[in-house]
């Protein structure tokens, strides 16, 4: 494969892994918070996710090859690390799916309910659930290619909406900015955008691809953190532009009475399908951490991986933005600063001060998305 190839099918697997369901969380907090706050959340956080995306790439260069996470961690921090880098890694995931079940259950009830005429909302996460359970226990092939191909023509979706909506987008809507906007509400962007901006576990697999050519590394993630907020911004711009007070949470649900039938069920189908293709990407790579790592039987690891987020969701944790939060601000906070953490051992304290910062930024955000539970 020529070098050209090598940086184009880097770019585009960690384009591939970052953008995904936190995609539709991002509308609805830009109306909460104001557009122009969320743009600098991007400004932001986008240095910081490239900054640690960046150490995460030095370290796949120095450590051995077919490692993740928990394999770095134990490489460069020891058994402690590797038990936090699993628990963050399992639970992460965990809670990752929970949001495909919300998410995918409201685009599946809009596409469906006007055709079934069953209203009862649990249905449709059950029936959702039920179909890539299914899947997952299977082990279906090629989810990655579907759903990388979902994405793809979901944003050829958002330029037809574009077209036909332009006319109806409301600039006063961009511009708004929220009276008394209070602190709670200020720092509500910052787990859903780190989560949506977050890529670090597809780059050891990028790292792999380019072979020989791992220096281009360095220039594959930059790139690869700016296409997924150029996307995010436009689906903000577009969404929130059109809807505006009445943007919902999951965003799509929001465009019914705004598109015609044809391009509003198209729209939700390629949601359904990227939302469930990820649902059993993420399903079937735990169901090999409980399988191969921990060695559990079959079943049991099937088992855990779908009926844990299941109960999850039957116990009432039914907030499409309180979970993407909870995955942003905690979980990836929590890898965060162990990424920091072996950089900072593998670099012999080199980056010392830029470390300690980041940390500090991290433990600040676990902090706020912790208590923000209880307010």
């Amino acid at each position: 494969m020529s070098k050209t190839k090598k940086f184009i099918y880097s770019i585009a697997t960690l384009v591939g892994s970052t953008v995904g369901v936190g995609l539709f969380s991002l509308p609805y907090l830009a109306q909460r918070v104001g557009f122009f706050v969320m743009l600098g959340y991007f400004f932001v956080l986008g240095v910081i996710v490239t900054i640690i995306h960046s150490l995460f790439g030095k370290l796949a260069i120095k450590t051995p090859d077919y490692k993740r996470l928990p394999g770095f961690a134990k490489f460069h921090l020891g058994d402690w690390g590797k038990r936090i880098a699993s628990f963050c890694s399992i639970l992460g995931t965990f809670i990752s799916t929970l949001a495909y079940i919300i998410v995918g259950g409201r685009f599946l009830q809009e596409l469906l309910s006007p055709v079934l005429n069953i209203q009862w909302g649990l249905f449709y996460n059950l029936l959702y659930f039920t179909a890539g359970a299914i899947l997952i226990y299977f082990g279906i092939k090629a989810v990655a290619q579907i759903e990388f191909l979902a994405l793809i023509f979901l944003f050829f979706a958002s330029i037809l909406i574009f077209i036909k909506c332009h006319s109806i987008i409301n600039l006063e809507y961009l511009m708004f900015v929220p009276d008394n906007l209070s602190l709670s509400d200020f720092f509500l962007p910052y787990g859903a955008i780190l989560f949506s901006l977050w890529g670090s576990s597809l780059i050891p697999e990028a790292e792999e691809m380019l072979g020989e050519d791992k220096g281009l590394l360095k220039k594959v993630i930059p790139i690869a953190t700016i296409i997924p907020i150029i996307i995010y911004i436009f689906f903000i711009y577009l969404v929130l532009g059109i809807t505006g007070p009445e943007t919902t949470q999951s965003a799509l649900t929001g465009l019914r009475s705004y598109l015609g039938p044809g391009l509003f069920n198209l729209t939700l189908s390629l949601g359904v399908i990227t939302t469930f293709t990820s649902f059993i990407a993420f399903g079937l790579n735990l169901k090999k951490v409980f399988y191969y790592d921990l060695k559990l039987s079959h079943l049991k690891a099937w088992l855990i991986t779908c009926f844990t987020p299941l109960a999850i969701f039957l116990f009432g944790v039914r907030s499409f933005i309180t979970v993407i939060n909870i995955s942003g601000g905690i979980m990836l906070g929590v890898e965060g600063i162990l990424i920091l953490l072996m950089s900072r051992k593998a670099q012999e304290k080199k980056t010392w001060l830029l470390t300690s910062l980041l940390i500090l930024i991290f433990t600040f955000g676990i902090i706020v998305e912790t208590t923000s539970l209880f307010w």
